[in-house]
């Protein structure tokens, strides 16, 4: 069975592949100080508390954050026996090659639902990903990536407003009943999620005009769902894109070896 790592800015989620479904996916908050013992301790006990029988056999990792990325190797040598997969380093192929500036470097989660989302839509896609930051990327028809925008993520900017401006509380993301808000809260609410719609909306329009293509908009992350409350430009809402993008690559490389 496969062991699936997505490491996140925020969270880090592991799930377990067996061929042919996801038999477990747990999520736990991303530091780079734990360790793999402390890994193993926490992904064990999950494992017993669900009653999921599993024998992990190999493991493909995604991490935006580089630190963290020793100790999951150590995991999945001490624990699983097994050598991962790591996305974005020379031993990992991919279907289809980046197709970016000389010397650019592409975060492995944006590679990782390029290579998912063309296996479900085709090409000419642009993936909106509601994460950390709010990410386009945008899908050749050949499945390629080449290239896309990064904004500032929806929890990312409240935080930033909360403690720039002293007297604005912490809030929620939420969808307003109304765009004119009446008190504090309600016009915060208001300015974020009307705001970041016009803002995926803009950039979409934008990327679409310079594409010279119509453009499937495919949504995932955390607040996709939240978000495609306010706008019917998505096609899709695909939780489980990055994890389908992992056992993708992961059999790729097999099949390729």
């Amino acid at each position: 069975m496969l062991l699936a790592i997505d490491c996140g800015n925020t969270n880090t989620v592991f799930s377990i592949w067996d061929g042919s479904r996801f038999l477990a996916t747990w999520r736990c908050a991303t530091d780079h100080k734990r360790t793999a013992d402390e890994y193993f301790v926490w992904f064990s006990s999950l494992m017993t508390m669900t009653k999921t029988e599993a024998q992990i056999t190999e493991a493909i990792i995604s991490s935006t954050v580089p630190r963290v990325v020793f100790n999951l190797r150590v995991l999945c040598g001490r624990y699983f026996d097994c050598r991962p997969l790591v996305v974005g380093k020379p031993e990992c192929a991919l279907p289809v090659p980046p197709r970016v500036d000389v010397g650019t470097t592409v975060g492995p989660d944006r590679l990782v639902n390029t290579v998912g989302a063309h296996d479900r839509h085709g090409g000419n896609l642009i993936v909106v990903d509601f994460g950390t930051a709010t990410t386009f990327d945008v899908v050749a028809e050949d499945g390629a990536y080449v290239g896309g925008v990064i904004a500032p993520g929806v929890n990312l900017s409240l935080e930033a407003l909360h403690m720039a401006a002293a007297a604005l509380p912490h809030i929620d993301v939420a969808k307003p009943a109304r765009a004119i808000g009446t008190n504090t809260v309600a016009c915060m609410q208001s300015g974020v999620y009307w705001g970041y719609v016009g803002l995926v909306e803009g950039v979409v329009r934008e990327v679409r005009r310079e594409s010279n293509h119509k453009m499937k908009v495919i949504a995932t992350g955390g607040l996709a769902s939240l978000f495609a409350q306010g706008t019917e430009l998505f096609h899709s809402i695909e939780d489980d894109l990055t994890m389908h993008g992992l056992v993708l690559i992961n059999s790729f490389n097999k099949e390729t070896a």
